[in-house]
Order: structure tokens, then sequence, then C-alpha cells
């Protein structure tokens, strides 16, 4: 029995009449409406589609592609209350991979007004890494709704793991390089993750001095869980925490930046804005 949750988008334990055979030709992901990204090193043109697995004791899912969190593009509406200077009549966008000082941005939701960015808040989106390899689990899959797969692929022994230290740390020291740009610009920077990976990282760094969700931080964690429903597993909003940028360094033991301007950031937002990054909820 393969321990895939999400295959393409599709709930497994809820896709009874799904042409699976159409899925895993078309290789198209729900949640950014293209192919998708996640492929073999061997062979580049076969999308995995692994969204969601099982994982541990308990068997509980695990999302291991951040696509996987843009479901109903939720993580956005959670996140327009940010959005201190937005106007009814003005736009909303979503702008993905703006380049800021520390790296780049997965997505900037911004407040448009005649073309010109009046407000925005930065979305950073953090699923698990995995070890070893979740291609055998995929195959098994297959093979048991009827696709034909080589054996030595769901006979492989090969297991799959997850890295919860090294993306834990690798996450905190991101959000500790770009908190600063933020905060000088006074804006928001979200990380939108999981609820194990927001417990895992809890109970292995200095959380403590948290707060309950509050707008006058700069940095904000929304931790979404994944609720079992009549029509598959759906992602809704559990745990928010708040906390500034010497309360990101204080859960590294490190010091925060200074960083830029605003007119360079908006600058960099407008450029990318078009009929494409209008946001539609639908």
């Amino acid at each position: 029995m393969s321990r895939i949750v999400d295959f393409f988008g599709v709930d497994v334990a809820a896709g009874a009449g799904v042409d699976w055979r159409g899925l895993v030709d078309e290789q198209h992901c729900p949640f950014i409406e293209r192919k998708c990204y996640k492929v073999r090193k061997s062979s580049p043109e076969v999308s995995i589609g692994t969204c969601t697995v099982e994982y541990g004791r308990s068997g509980d899912p695990i999302m291991i592609c951040p696509s996987r969190l843009l479901e109903r593009r939720q993580i956005f509406v959670d996140c327009l209350h940010l959005l201190r200077s937005h106007l009814p009549g003005n736009e909303l966008h979503t702008v993905a991979e703006v380049a800021i000082p520390g790296g780049s941005v997965d997505y900037f939701l911004a407040s448009v007004r005649d073309g010109r960015v009046v407000d925005f808040v930065g979305i950073e989106l953090q699923t698990m890494d995995t070890t070893g390899t979740v291609w055998p689990e995929r195959q098994r899959l297959l093979r048991s709704i009827g696709i034909d797969v080589d054996d030595a692929d769901v006979l492989s022994a090969k297991p799959y793991g997850m890295n919860w230290k090294h993306t834990a740390k690798t996450t905190l020291i991101q959000m500790h390089h770009k908190i600063g740009t933020f905060d000088h610009l006074n804006r928001h920077l979200v990380l939108v993750l999981q609820d194990r990976l927001l417990d895992y990282m809890s109970g292995e760094f200095a959380f403590d001095h948290m707060n309950e969700a509050n707008t006058g931080d700069p940095m904000h964690f929304h931790a979404y869980r994944l609720a079992r429903g009549k029509e598959g597993s759906r992602l809704a909003l559990g745990t928010r925490l708040s906390t500034d940028v010497s309360g990101i360094a204080e859960c590294l033991g490190l010091q925060a930046e200074a960083n830029v301007e605003m007119e360079a950031v908006t600058r960099v937002i407008e450029s990318k804005l078009s009929a494409d990054t209008l946001f539609n909820p639908a």
C-alpha cells in the first residue's frame, strides 16, 4: 500500500472516479495551474506529482511540496489584514519571486491603485524537505490504481524520511536574512508552513518569546493543518504567531541586519504586475 496522500493535487483516499491515467499523462498541478515542476533528475520529463505523504508511526500527512499550500489561495486571504494601507477599490495582485537583499521572496501580496503599489506583504512558503526517495511509493500508488510500472520500482526497499533539523534551521536563517528589510520598510513578512513543522521548530529552537499574532510585529508565522473532510483533506489555518527582528535573531542566537529602501522593493513588484498576477481567489 502506498503512503501517498495527495497526488497531482488529488486526495488519493477521496479520488473515486478520477481519471488517474490522464492525470499522470497531463502531469498538471492544480495549485500552480501548470505542469508539476517536481521532476526526476534521471528523467526530467517525468513529474513526480507527490504533494503530501504519510509519515511516522501515526501515519499523519506531511506536505512535501510548497505548492500544496496554495490550495484555494487561502493563504493570501489570510494575509489581507496585514495590508494596512489597502483601501476599497484597490486591486490585489500576487507577484511571485521578488528579489530583495537576503534572497528572493516566494510571493508578494500587493495592494495596487492606478498601477502603483501602495502596500504589500511578503509571503514565504515552506514544507518539509525529504531524505531518500518517494519514487517507490509513487510507483506503488500507480500500480494500485491499475497503471503498469516496473517491478524494480515497486519492490524497491529505498525509504524516505523527513529532514526536520535541516528544514527548520535553514528556514529560520532565511527569515533572519529577510526580516530586516521588511522591518526597515514597516511591512510584514509571513512564513506559511504546516503545523507539524512549526511544532518541531517550537521544540528545537527558542520560541518562548513569540507573541500571539500581533499586527505590530513584522514577522508572522501562519501554520496550517490538513483537515480531513468528505471531499478529502483541506488546508485549515491553525496557529498564528509573530515576533520582531530581534525575536528571529533570538531563535538562532544571531544579530539582525539593516536592508533596503521602500522604492527599490515597490519598483520590482510594479515591474511584474500584469493581468496574470491579479488576485483571483476562485
